[in-house]
């Protein structure tokens, strides 16, 4: 992978002044100019906020099927109906729109998953969207990993690896490389990260911790760093990878948790005030799986619909 010129640095870039000023001063644009006919995609974490509004987005450039990823099977029916409902005008109506069950704190879920889509006749994109920010320190008992590590890091690496041979596969009927798109955050800059010296890693993280939000911190972090390796190893021709953030957003269930203890309260009217609604914030998401390049955008992250230097400078530390 190429290096690729930064005109900032992953300080400034990663500071709150800059999250701050960044989420004050852009918007970002919607994406209006792609025509999706004849595409399939993969949503996961599509029952609500982000990720729904990402299907929607893609429904309306006229995506010929796409299928959700959900955990909840009730709550991906309606999800279903949702965007038929919605993105009818756009191609919604005439899309074949599918619910399938994944649960990303089961090993076994995303392998049945990954195995399932074999039978698809294309995967054009793919976008990993689920996540949590918990507020207890919970372990897997399934895997015997942390939760947050567990979803929002450990079970989507595997998905991605699980899909890549999938992708792989279909690369020449579909004549082009799967696009995989990773929601991912700015607040990664921001942990200080204190089991990055422990070998092994992750027993070090599942011993506990007392900021769970940091840990969701840490798990993006991570996500970041797995997709600027997987992109020295998998080249842009095969498949392209990234990763972006929607930005500080409201009225999602992201923040579902938090938002039941007193900082949470407290900081509500805050996301409110400055943060983006769903839609306009899954803008970024969409911008980073349809537009750029594949060899600019691979393994890298995009904040404010470029490119950022985070991920670069983050992987020589």
């Amino acid at each position: 992978m190429a290096s690729l010129p930064f005109n900032v640095t992953a300080e400034k870039e990663g500071s709150i002044t800059g999250f701050l000023s960044r989420q004050w001063n852009f918007t970002p644009v919607a994406v209006t100019d792609v025509d999706l006919g004849g595409k399939v995609a993969v949503v996961v974490g599509a029952n609500c906020g982000i990720g729904l509004e990402v299907a929607r987005q893609f429904l309306c450039l006229g995506l010929s099927r796409l299928i959700i990823g959900a955990r909840n099977e009730e709550r991906g029916k309606a999800t279903v109906a949702d965007l038929q409902s919605t993105s009818g005008g756009g191609g919604g109506g005439k899309a074949t729109i599918e619910t399938w069950p994944l649960d990303l704190a089961s090993y076994d879920s995303v392998v049945a998953f990954a195995e399932r889509t074999k039978t698809l006749e294309r995967i054009d994109y793919a976008v990993l969207n689920a996540g949590m920010c918990a507020t207890k320190f919970r372990i897997n008992e399934s895997t015997g990993h942390e939760e947050t590590i567990q979803v929002n890091y450990l079970s989507s690496a595997l998905l991605i690896a699980l899909l890549l041979p999938v992708a792989k596969a279909k690369r020449a009927a579909q004549g082009g490389p799967t696009r995989f798109t990773v929601t991912s955050s700015d607040v990664s800059s921001w942990t200080s990260f204190k089991e990055k010296t422990s070998v092994p890693l992750f027993p070090a993280l599942d011993k506990g911790a007392s900021n769970l939000t940091d840990r969701m911190v840490v798990s993006k972090l991570l996500g970041q760093f797995y997709i600027a390796e997987l992109a020295k190893r998998v080249p842009s021709s095969v498949v392209t990878i990234n990763c972006a953030t929607p930005g500080m957003v409201h009225g999602t269930r992201f923040n579902r948790e938090v938002d039941r203890t007193m900082g949470g309260k407290l900081v509500k009217p805050i996301l409110r005030r400055l943060g983006y609604t769903a839609d306009v914030g899954a803008r970024h998401i969409t911008d980073a799986a349809l537009h750029h390049t594949n060899e600019e955008t691979h393994g890298q992250y995009l904040s404010a619909q470029k490119n950022q230097a985070v991920i670069e400078d983050a992987a020589k530390d």
